[in-house]
């Protein structure tokens, strides 16, 4: 079975829409698409220095395209 694969992986962070300061440390440490995003754990997220509340922001914007972090799809 082939792997399905979410059309917003190849995007560019700012569909997401999210605040600007995660934004900026999202940026700052590389991470520009969805999907390298998507790739991410809280924890990692927690390392480059995000808070609860912004991984919480950033887990509902990505669930809202399908996805969530740690690379789960949703149909």
């Amino acid at each position: 079975m082939a792997k399905r694969k979410n059309e917003y992986v190849e995007s560019n962070i700012d569909i997401l829409d999210l605040d600007g300061s995660i934004n900026k440390t999202l940026i700052d440490n590389d991470i520009k698409t969805v999907g390298l995003l998507w790739t991410q754990t809280r924890k990692s997220l927690k390392t480059i220095g995000l808070k609860d509340s912004d991984i919480k922001q950033i887990i509902i914007k990505l669930q809202l395209l399908g996805l969530d972090l740690n690379k789960k799809i949703y149909s």
